[in-house]
């Protein structure tokens, strides 16, 4: 018995033994696991914890700052920053939430319930208003609401106003690019992002910004333009003026160096303020010389006679009959303007009086196919390539799309869309020699106010030969000599062009209107060696409507003082020289 007892006091020893040890084990490797947490957290994660840790005492805005310029061939400023204040609020800390919701709604002109939501936000942090007046921001500071807080970051500014506005375009208000240049060349404007930074206290509240930014800053890049602002001012003022006098819809004006391809000026009127653009419908901040389509009637006349000349199936001097001023193409009439009757034309004569009849006479002897093949060389159905957004290719039916009226139609500009880019590109081909060249409305990037990247000409394809060209420009002299161009001539200079006055097409009614036209004219000077192309488009003018009338006078107001402008000598000034020499 006693032995037993002994044995079970030995084995109940072991086993307390046992546990002990067991028991040591585990508190052993709970204090290695707190020591290698702790080691973790405080010498492993030290950084990265730390990082957390300001995060949660934190919170960024993203404000903008040092966006590029946008300038005009001659260095003058079309786009540029001003520092303007924004006012956010911290719901927290504002104590009479309706008293300050109406002196916010006043002070900075926006929508007291709007204002009155917002202070009641349990956000910690809410923009009120950006880019401020500083006629608004100094009646609010004389508030001196508690929880309402400022910050100064930049606002794009256009000093200009109006001018080249559909070119230049728009910023909305974190100074992204909504059109135009701006839009097209954001990412080069953009400037840099500085990240500001809002202390949070202990429970989590914003307490105000740390002027500190995030992020180095980046050298700012600029744009530089082939627009010359002069040439812009005339050929604005001139083509408002117009549209004005003749109570038309809308007006279009480009003036492009044809040698080179470089654009001088796009006008479109009515105008929009870029400072102001939400204040303007969408349709008016459209830059409509290269987004708006047009049948563009008898200024692309032009492009049949230099095809058909170029093809060498006629010469200025050959005759066309053209009917007595009917002619039935299909089971269609077509007619003369103002109801000529002309019987045999040569087809300069034909250019030069505007005979629709004799330019489908000429588009026949062409033909279909080569005549397709030219319209193609010249640009049309295409987009041109201009570094501008919302470019319009136009509109050209494939040659297997073509009815019986397509190839007559098209010889006197109705059945084919065109840009109005695109039609001075096209003319300035036959005014240099040619050759087609990509239009440029851009010169230059600069980088910190240097050159890091300069835009050159560039051809596109040759369209006519020279000779060819020669003989268009001499029938487009004619236009402005003795047709319907009178009106466009420009004292002391040679001009080359053509009118054109196109009936707009009612898609209501599936005809032509006989109220509604396109007044144009389309040419260059001097003629014989052309430094300007320039063409005018004035939609749906009241009362008089030809082209010749409406569209002829500004462009030579525009050409007059371009020329002078730019110092291209007279013809009296060049013989002059010659004489001299």
């Amino acid at each position: 018995m006693a032995r037993n007892k002994e044995k079970n006091s030995h084995v109940n020893q072991n086993s307390l033994k046992g546990r002990l040890i067991l028991v040591s084990i585990l508190f052993a490797l709970f204090g290695a696991g707190i020591v290698g947490r702790l080691f973790s957290l405080q010498v492993m994660q030290h950084d990265d914890l730390v990082s957390r840790s300001e995060k949660q005492h934190q919170r960024t805005v993203e404000i903008h700052y040092g966006r590029g310029s946008v300038f005009d061939r001659n260095m003058n400023e079309l786009a540029t920053n001003i520092k303007a204040e924004s006012v956010y609020a911290t719901p927290q800390k504002v104590v009479d939430k309706k008293r300050a919701a109406r002196v916010l709604a006043k002070a900075l002109n926006l929508n007291h319930k709007s204002i009155y939501k917002k202070l009641n936000s349990k956000r910690h942090f809410v923009w009120l208003k950006r880019q401020v007046l500083p006629a608004e921001i100094a009646r609010l500071r004389k508030s001196s609401l508690p929880g309402i807080n400022f910050i100064s970051e930049d606002k794009r500014f256009f000093p200009k106003r109006e001018l080249a506005s559909g070119v230049v375009g728009f910023n909305g208000v974190d100074n992204q690019g909504l059109g135009g240049i701006e839009q097209r060349y954001d990412s080069t404007l953009k400037g840099n992002v500085v990240k500001a930074v809002m202390e949070k206290d202990a429970r989590g509240k914003l307490v105000q910004f740390n002027k500190q930014a995030n992020g180095q800053v980046s050298g700012s890049r600029s744009v530089v333009l082939a627009i010359d602002e002069v040439i812009q001012f005339f050929t604005e003022h001139h083509l408002k003026k117009q549209v004005a006098k003749h109570q038309a819809e809308s007006g279009v004006a480009i003036v492009m160096n044809p040698n080179t391809g470089e654009l001088y000026a796009i006008a479109n009127v009515p105008q929009y303020n870029p400072n102001n653009f939400s204040a303007y419908k969408r349709n008016l901040r459209r830059n409509h010389a290269v987004s708006s389509v047009y049948e563009p009637g008898s200024i692309f006349k032009p492009i049949v006679a230099a095809a058909s000349i170029d093809a060498g199936v006629a010469r200025p001097q050959d005759t066309f009959f053209c009917e007595n001023g009917k002619f039935k193409v299909g089971n269609k009439t077509v007619g003369e303007a103002v109801n000529h009757k002309y019987g045999w034309l040569t087809l300069q004569d034909i250019i030069v009086k505007s005979s629709n009849i004799g330019s489908i006479k000429i588009a026949r002897q062409l033909g279909k196919q080569s005549y397709y093949d030219y319209i193609r060389k010249f640009g049309f159905g295409q987009k041109t390539g201009i570094e501008l957004p919302g470019e319009e290719g136009g509109l050209l039916h494939e040659l297997s799309a073509w009815d019986p009226m397509s190839l007559a139609s098209i010889s006197f500009g109705q059945g084919i869309g065109v840009t109005p880019l695109q039609m001075t590109n096209a003319i300035s081909a036959i005014a240099n020699g040619g050759t087609l060249m990509v239009p440029r409305i851009t010169r230059a990037i600069l980088k910190d106010g240097q050159i890091e990247k300069r835009f050159e000409p560039k051809a596109v394809r040759r369209v006519i030969s020279i000779q060819s060209s020669r003989q268009v420009i001499d029938i487009l002299k004619h236009v402005v000599k003795d047709g319907t161009g009178k009106n466009a001539a420009v004292k002391g200079y040679e001009v080359a062009g053509k009118t054109g006055t196109a009936q707009k097409y009612d898609a209501k009614t599936g005809r032509y209107s006989k109220t509604a036209y396109v007044s144009s004219f389309i040419g260059f000077a001097p003629a014989d060696a052309a430094k300007v192309a320039i063409l005018v488009m004035i939609d749906n003018p009241k009362g008089v409507h030809y082209g010749g009338s409406v569209a002829a006078p500004v462009f030579s107001n525009i050409a007059r003082e371009t020329l002078r402008y730019l110092n291209v000598p007279s013809s009296d000034q060049r013989v002059y020289i010659l004489d001299r020499a």
